[in-house]
């Protein structure tokens, strides 16, 4: 790893990464800039031909990487993840982002079937607390490296609809505040990253139920998204300076600090405000 100027060592260049949720959107985008700053990656995803497809783009611009099928819902295969990249890089992985993640929403809490709320908080909360049980051990005993954890705004925006992502989000975003007090000192940092609207996929995949709340996110999207690759630097480059958050947007910084400051009066205008687009 180089030194940075600021201090510390620069994490993510020339890093040898492991990606989880790398064949599509974010993770990709984190995957072909971790390759691009020198790194070997290595790119896992549930879909074995979308990873393929992303280690042939870091190939094709000089890098190293290598594909691997995983699902993050099963500890197991998370494991089998970890020793694969360690026995691929003859050293324990230097960045880990845990990034896969599916999108939900669209129904009130009773109305969502209880098999969604197990599948978004499989992948989105327990692939993560998977990723950072393998993984936190070994970065600890290096003691170097660090955790990206993805996690969104709507971990604290709390918006109407969208329970089951909001918890799964809520719930990352607290594991990431404590894994990051637990290893502060170890020389191993975590950073959550909290973006609002991003231009990936993940709504085409992942279908919103109420027609309402589809159209909002394809408005934000369009408004106010902002794509992948930006946000895979952001947070690189936060990641080099040792933060542990990363608001990317303006208007996720808006929800942040008037949840913070206000947040019975936040509450209920963002109730409100989800009646008059309605």
């Amino acid at each position: 790893m180089r030194l940075n100027p600021f201090g510390g060592p620069r994490r993510t260049q020339r890093a040898d990464a492991v990606v989880t949720g790398a064949g599509s959107g974010i993770g990709r985008a984190f995957a072909v800039e971790l390759g691009r700053r020198g790194g070997r990656v290595v790119c896992a995803d549930i879909d074995a031909d979308r990873a393929r497809e992303t280690v042939e783009i870091i190939g094709g611009t000089g890098g190293k990487a290598l594909d691997v099928a995983c699902d993050v819902g099963r500890a197991e295969q998370v494991t089998a993840l970890a020793d694969t990249a360690e026995q691929w890089f003859g050293n324990p992985a230097e960045v880990v982002i845990n990034n896969a993640g599916i999108g939900r929403g669209g129904a009130l809490i009773g109305q969502v079937d209880l098999s969604e709320w197990h599948r978004v908080l499989d992948v989105n909360l327990w692939g993560v607390i998977h990723g950072c049980h393998v993984f936190a051990p070994r970065l600890r005993e290096a003691g170097r490296g660090a955790i990206v954890n993805t996690a969104s705004a709507a971990a604290f925006g709390s918006a109407p609809r969208m329970a089951a992502y909001n918890v799964s989000k809520a719930g990352v975003l607290a594991l990431s505040e404590t894994l990051a007090a637990e290893l502060a000192g170890s020389g191993v940092t975590v950073t959550a990253l909290c973006p609002t609207a991003v231009r990936t996929n993940i709504l085409q995949d992942v279908p919103i139920d109420d027609p309402a709340v589809a159209r909002l996110g394809d408005a934000m999207l369009r408004w106010t998204g902002r794509s992948p690759e930006s946000i895979a630097r952001t947070t690189l480059d936060a990641v080099d300076h040792g933060k542990l958050y990363v608001v990317p947007q303006v208007e996720a910084k808006l929800i942040w600090q008037s949840k913070r400051l206000l947040p019975v009066p936040y509450t209920r205008a963002a109730g409100l405000l989800e009646r008059l687009v309605r």
